[in-house]
């Protein structure tokens, strides 16, 4: 049974080149699932399956509010579109690393597409941008 409970607040930042940008002001769904791939080690006399830890994987989904200008969402991801050079930096509530606060840090982060126009009368306009591959880690140390 859960001891406490948790309101989500996640701080985003995107970095593309030299340019780092929150757009946690921007965001309302960020989704992390990090793992390693499975590599099959199973040898003669085994009775079963056995794997051993391959290389890291990471998938990373945000839903965006559509904003365009030089530094808003928009131009940002069409920054990082297809560059295979993305840097994100995540936790799920503020800046401040701990560890009831772990921030993960997913280096080389690819955005293979996106829809920088998704417009209906009447709605807010909305993007989710899909990452994937890279390296990730996690840091609960406080800088």
């Amino acid at each position: 049974m859960a001891t406490s409970t948790f309101l989500s607040n996640a701080t985003i930042s995107i970095t593309q080149g030299a340019t780092t940008t929150d757009l946690s002001d921007q965001g309302n769904a960020c989704t992390i699932t990090v793992g390693y791939d499975a590599l099959e080690s199973t040898a003669f006399g085994d009775t079963g399956h056995r794997f051993t830890q391959g290389l890291q994987t990471v998938d990373v989904s945000i839903d965006f509010f559509l904003s365009y200008g030089a530094a808003e969402v928009e131009a940002i991801l069409s920054s990082c579109l297809g560059t295979g050079t993305t840097v994100l930096t995540i936790s799920p509530s503020g800046a401040t690393e701990s560890a009831t606060n772990p921030e993960y840090v997913i280096t080389n982060a690819m955005l293979a597409s996106f829809t920088p126009i998704n417009s209906t009368v009447g709605s807010l306009a909305t993007v989710t941008a899909q990452f994937t591959g890279g390296t990730w880690v996690r840091d609960i140390t406080a800088p």
